[in-house]
């Protein structure tokens, strides 16, 4: 049993990277990917962790977010949902990987403190300082935000602080930046990895425009999908792993762990009852080593 797409306390989960491979040992799993979102920063002590395990396998990764207008090559497809970009394998960042890594993690400071400002018009006397504590002085992100909510009593759950407050639509959101799929794609690349696309179905695109969309992130350097995962229904993840092998693509599956934060999301689990095999791992060449 395996896990490709993971989260720690580096970006939005809430178990410290050594933990979280000290946490998948202990659980049976024999290989793991952390793909934090927009940073690396965990993976050193990710894989100095995993380096004391024998016959276990580390795969430093990535979760990149994506600008819609990257998709130059379908004009009028309209901004859909989540649109996010799996690095697995960045086992040599490129100075310009880096760079634009770098320039995210701004960015989302940036985001957050618009975020902040918004909670303020609402009467909410929060400060930066407030909402940076809860992230054990890690990335802030939106978890942060309604584990504050939760705290105050504003709401009950952080479940009820998305659907009123922070998600998508909602008085406190404030969209991501990200960068050019081709752009993303490459860097991906020269870092020696393999672009996966994060969980298709959160796209948001007709099934009928989807296999389009697929292929011309293909020609722009997309070199697999993850077709399971624990938001997609059984049926929709099927067709997408017969869409991605009819175009030549590599399946993945991930749990998209964030620990408790997700309760719902299980360390080596693609859904309810099915286990990531290791033989996913092992399909794609450029991960065996």
């Amino acid at each position: 049993m395996i896990d490709l797409h993971t989260h720690s306390n580096i970006s939005d989960g809430d178990i410290p990277p050594p933990i979280l491979i000290d946490t998948a040992v202990k659980q049976g799993l024999t290989a793991i990917a952390l793909t934090d979102h927009d940073t690396i920063k965990g993976l050193e002590s990710a894989k100095t962790a995993a380096a004391q395990y024998e016959n276990f396998r580390f795969i430093p990764g990535i979760e990149i977010n994506i600008k819609w207008l990257g998709v130059k090559k379908l004009p009028g497809l309209g901004s859909g949902g989540e649109f996010h970009l799996l690095g697995l394998g960045i086992n040599k960042p490129s100075p310009a990987f880096i760079t634009a890594v770098e320039g995210l993690f701004r960015l989302r400071e940036a985001r957050n403190k618009e975020i902040l400002n918004r909670m303020h018009e609402f009467s909410i006397d929060v400060t930066w300082e407030e909402i940076k504590s809860l992230s054990g002085g890690h990335a802030v992100g939106r978890p942060h935000f309604a584990a504050y909510m939760v705290k105050k009593k504003i709401v009950k759950n952080v479940s009820q602080a998305f659907e009123r407050y922070l998600g998508v639509g909602k008085p406190f959101y404030v969209p991501k930046e990200g960068l050019f799929f081709e752009e993303a794609a490459s860097l991906i690349r020269e870092s020696g990895g393999v672009p996966i696309l994060a969980h298709p179905i959160s796209l948001f695109i007709a099934w009928g425009r989807l296999p389009d969309l697929i292929t011309s992130l293909k020609d722009m350097g997309l070199a697999g999908l993850e077709a399971w995962h624990p938001t997609a229904r059984n049926a929709s993840c099927r067709r997408l792993e017969a869409l991605g092998k009819s175009l030549g693509l590599y399946i993945t599956e991930g749990s998209d762990f964030h620990g408790s934060v997700r309760p719902d999301h299980r360390l080596g689990y693609s859904g309810k009852y099915r286990k990531i095999n290791e033989s996913i791992l092992e399909a794609i060449p450029e991960l065996r080593q």
